[in-house]
């Protein structure tokens, strides 16, 4: 009977088992064994024949610096976001938790820039953007700012800046739902009883709000970091990674070195890489939450 049990529990398994292997397993085995390769993607593949160790990894790893100035600009995005993105979704969710006449209308147009196509978002920003005909230099221009006016994608010092301020733009409205979710289970006789001992609302918030969301706190910043280290989509529609490489993240020079480059195996190399750095963030990031829970 034991063993027809465990027999039978293994069955109820074996379909989660069988695509995570199929998904997760056998691609990963791949991606590894083409990091060890050098192949263009084209020429037939012959892992013996290309076979070069761990070449791909002391190259990257080394003498890459193009590779590690696109994950400083993908830390700099993603401090942007820690820090304005998640400020703003705060305050926005603060001040929807309260009794506001049109608060559900409030929470739709908060939550609209993330379910909107980056491909269109991107496009949409690049045109406003843009030094010749572009939006925002029109508007500088109308209010006597036009000294400002300048090609903001096409300048190193404005361009990695004017990317990641569209990234928090877009990206508020989901922590804005989480932060609102997590202010509503908050009982409100708290917030009575500290009003009735004359608490500002910033002792409320300090004394009150603040300790009870840490865990909410956690979730965001995880979700933050770990979705702007992967952003792709709005930096290809908005420069490709440039002016030169200067809005380059990790994603678009993988994409460079397996298609631009024709290096599968460097590419491939690369992924490994990035994935093990992000696996090391989140370990710390879960590390660090248990650490604050029980303080």
């Amino acid at each position: 009977m034991r063993a027809k049990s465990t027999i039978e529990n293994y069955l109820f398994i074996l379909p989660a088992v069988l695509i995570f292997s199929i998904f997760f397993i056998y691609p990963f085995y791949k991606v590894f064994s083409l990091s060890l390769t050098q192949w263009d993607g084209i020429s037939h593949f012959n892992f013996a024949k290309n076979f070069i160790g761990l070449r791909n990894f002391k190259e990257l790893l080394l003498h890459d610096r193009v590779w590690w100035n696109a994950m400083g600009h993908a830390g700099y995005i993603t401090f942007i976001a820690l820090t304005f993105q998640n400020a703003l979704a705060l305050a926005l969710a603060w001040a929807c938790d309260r009794d506001i006449k049109g608060g559900n209308i409030y929470r739709v147009i908060f939550y609209l820039p993330p379910v909107l196509s980056e491909v269109v978002v991107g496009l949409v920003w690049r045109w406003i953007y843009d030094g010749n005909y572009g939006l925002l230099n029109y508007w500088l221009t109308n209010i006597g700012l036009g000294h400002l006016a300048r090609a903001w994608l096409s300048d190193p010092r404005t361009a990695l800046t004017c990317v990641a301020a569209i990234h928090c733009w877009k990206g508020f409205g989901w922590g804005f739902i989480i932060f609102l979710a997590g202010l509503q289970t908050i009982p409100r006789q708290l917030y009575e009883a500290a009003r009735v001992d004359g608490a500002s609302s910033w002792q409320i918030f300090k004394k009150i709000t603040a300790p009870l969301m840490i865990p909410v706190f956690i979730l965001v910043s995880i979700l933050t970091i770990l979705g702007t280290m992967q952003v792709f989509v709005l930096i290809l529609s908005m420069t490709g990674g440039g002016p030169g490489y200067h809005t380059e993240v990790p994603v678009t020079r993988i994409l460079a070195s397996m298609i631009g480059s024709s290096r599968f195996g460097y590419a491939c190399s690369q992924g490994i890489v990035f994935g093990a750095i992000l696996l090391v963030i989140s370990f710390m990031q879960i590390r660090l939450s248990r650490y604050m829970q029980k303080a």
